[in-house]
């Protein structure tokens, strides 16, 4: 592991007095304390949301509540894999103007609950120890059909992912991100008359959790799974576009509970001759230090474009199934195969 990833082991607060970061870098815990109040920003300009992404075996489900300043996101998602030729996905998202902080998303990940509820949508996210739950209700979800979620995530003492990332151009603009894998999920959800249940043996859940401010314009790349390899769980976050990442990457591999830190990563994705990005053909990604070489097969890209004025989003979130080799820290070598994960584009304006 080169020098660049430089790790944060003790507990102090994320920004010093000026709203700069006190110590760019990663850590396996939520070390850096996060505190709204010391944010050198305007209400509009800060952003915080809590984003779950759970698996089973051929479906999905994310889950989004988010306060970013000006606007509030609050989004679902349901992906359906059975159909190998017709995958579908469907989307719905209510957004809720000038949240300016109203949302009282929690300062930390090891305490408080998140909700949103208004006539047609009610979603909540508890924490308790060793265990999230996620409850959710949405009327008229798709074709006049509600869809209802209760998801069990058991999140026992294992490393995670954070993050810790200045902006160059700007001292007071940060990204402060958590990223938990290899949750084993059980539960279900119920739409159209079908249930979609978990199975902890095999399937997983994934939490974004991030807090800062941006600066306006910003694209990124994105990729995270879990599965089981050997008979123990093994995970993957993959990331890099924004922010001054020279203190360290948004790269890890998990495995048992252990996270092993890599450098830098590349998705090589696709393009036409005329330049543009063919998302559903094979991609590869590769890393500098060779630690990470997957393929990565696309089964379905979920799109998403919202163009308000000072808002414009346009995202390629797609879905498919990597196989590879990563080395963890010991040398050791783990290959795995067709796990269903997804791999993301995005380019955002707000």
């Amino acid at each position: 592991m080169s020098d660049r990833n430089h790790e944060v082991t003790s507990v102090q607060p994320l920004l010093k007095k000026d709203g700069s970061l006190t110590e760019p870098g990663w850590s396996r815990k939520l070390y850096q304390v996060y505190d709204r109040s010391s944010i050198k920003a305007p209400a509009f300009k800060i952003k915080e949301w809590d984003y779950y992404l759970v698996m089973g075996d051929d479906f999905g489900l994310a889950f989004t509540v988010s306060d970013d300043g000006y606007i509030g996101l609050q989004s679902v998602s349901l992906l359906d894999f059975s159909d190998p030729v017709n995958p579908w996905e469907h989307t719905n998202t209510v957004l809720v103007p000038f949240t300016m902080g109203k949302m009282n998303m929690p300062s930390t990940t090891e305490s408080g609950n998140v909700s949103f509820h208004n006539k047609k949508l009610t979603i909540d996210f508890y924490k308790t120890k060793n265990q999230r739950t996620i409850i959710c209700n949405f009327e008229n979800f798709l074709d006049g059909k509600t869809l209802s979620c209760n998801i069990k995530l058991e999140e026992p003492d294992m490393d995670s992912l954070v993050i810790a990332t200045p902006w160059a151009e700007k001292d007071t603009a940060f990204y402060y991100n958590r990223k938990i894998n290899c949750m084993r999920a059980s539960g279900s959800a119920i739409f159209d008359g079908k249930e979609y249940k978990f199975n902890p043996e095999r399937n997983f859940g994934t939490l974004d959790w991030g807090r800062g401010v941006w600066t306006y314009d910003n694209t990124w790349y994105w990729s995270s799974g879990n599965s089981v390899v050997n008979g123990k769980p093994f995970g993957f976050n993959l990331g890099y576009g924004f922010g001054n990442t020279a203190a360290a990457s948004e790269n890890i591999i998990f495995y048992d509970g252990v996270g092993h830190k890599i450098d830098d990563i590349k998705f090589n994705i696709p393009t036409e001759s005329d330049g543009t990005k063919n998302y559903m053909k094979p991609w590869t990604f590769t890393s500098s230090d060779g630690r990470f070489e997957a393929d990565f097969i696309p089964v379905l890209d979920r799109t998403a474009k919202i163009d308000v004025k000072l808002i414009i989003t346009d995202q390629h979130q797609v879905f498919g199934k990597m196989s590879g080799k990563a080395v963890l820290d010991t040398g050791e070598t783990i290959e795995f195969k067709d796990i269903l994960c997804f791999a993301e584009d995005v380019h955002n304006k707000y």
